[in-house]
């Protein structure tokens, strides 16, 4: 029987059987062959430790209210799917057997889907690539909403998967010079590969006195933070510039003690924008919506304007996905964006 990657409880994940169901009207059946999880919005859930599992988010009033909520495990992990069809159904128009599809969908050994719910996979582009299509959206909203120009200063704070695809997005957008932060080792080899021009470790350095320091002490233009950490939130509020933007497209999560608003948020007169590009409408709307720019993402991606060269990894077999996964959460040390591949 096949298999497929689950939570059985917060961060408990194991590979169990599944039975194949029957394929019903406009339906395919496609044999997996690479796959990718979201180490961002993803982990929120399989760790169940944030307020969308303690106090659901009620979308009338847009805010979290109660406690509680259903059962959220077991549950599947894993984002998006690159597979080959194997099998259509009766009304099936768009798909034949032995195409190349992927769409977003979980880490298991086969998908019984919709043909609607697919996407044809371009023929010289690398699965690896096909991995990004989400964290290239989800970059190319800060980097609009925060109005990045020609020639403007900006540090990227946060060096996962949207953070390396915000470097190189900043630099297509004019962007003249480019701070980059991890204290990640290989995530800072990656981001100087593909475009920043200085990369800082956060835990050995002072990230806002040293972007301070190498722009005239004058500071960034604008600051992109991705990683979520209240840490790093401060360290972009020390390295803007006067009357600067910070852009953050994370979720916060933990203890904020960290972050600071004194000082350099005060005497600054800085902006902060929270930017998310599912939230509609975006503000470029109605010219941009979430369809628009993901289409756009995925264009630069196709086009090699954007490179993953380096940046999924580890890449593991389906039947070490298990062990992998859970290193995403414990060791993040270990990986960029995890990529797995299906055994024959």
């Amino acid at each position: 029987m096949p298999r497929e990657l689950i939570a059985v409880a917060p961060r408990t994940p194991i590979l169990r059987e599944y039975e194949e169901p029957s394929l019903n009207l406009g339906e395919v059946r496609l044999r997996s062959i690479f796959s990718a999880p979201k180490h961002g919005s993803e982990l929120r859930g399989y760790r169940a430790e944030t307020k969308d599992h303690t106090s659901p988010f009620e979308w009338e009033r847009r805010m979290h209210v109660g406690e509680g909520g259903p059962p959220k495990f077991p549950t599947r992990l894993g984002n998006m799917t690159v597979g080959e069809v194997i099998e259509v159904g009766e009304g099936t128009t768009r798909f034949r057997e032995g195409d190349r599809v992927f769409g977003h969908l979980p880490i298991r050994e086969t998908h019984t889907v919709h043909e609607e719910r697919l996407e044809e996979a371009p023929d010289k582009m690398a699965a690896e690539a096909i991995m990004y299509s989400d964290p290239a959206g989800v970059a190319l909203s800060p980097v609009r909403d925060g109005k990045i120009g020609l020639g403007d200063r900006v540090a990227v704070f946060g060096l996962g998967a949207i953070g390396q695809m915000a470097v190189q997005i900043a630099r297509l957008q004019g962007a003249r010079w480019i701070a980059a932060t991890d204290p990640i080792p290989i995530r800072r080899e990656l981001a100087k590969r593909h475009g920043a021009d200085v990369a800082i470790d956060p835990i050995a350095e002072d990230a806002g006195l040293v972007i301070k320091d190498l722009t005239d002490k004058i500071g960034v233009d604008v600051s992109l933070e991705t990683s979520g950490n209240y840490t790093a939130l401060n360290d972009a509020l020390r390295s803007t510039g006067y009357m600067g933007t910070i852009v953050s497209s994370a979720y916060y999560t933990g203890d904020a003690r960290a972050l600071s608003l004194e000082g350099e948020w005060h005497r600054n007169r800085l902006t902060m924008i929270s930017t998310r590009d599912v939230s509609q409408p975006l503000p470029d709307h109605p010219l941009w919506d979430t369809q628009r720019l993901h289409t756009e993402a995925f264009a630069l991606l196709r086009e090699g304007r954007l490179s993953v060269e380096g940046l999924v990894y580890p890449i593991v077999p389906f039947s070490e996905s298990d062990e992998a996964y859970r290193d995403i959460d414990e060791a993040p040390e270990k990986s960029i964006k995890l990529g797995v591949v299906y055994e024959a």
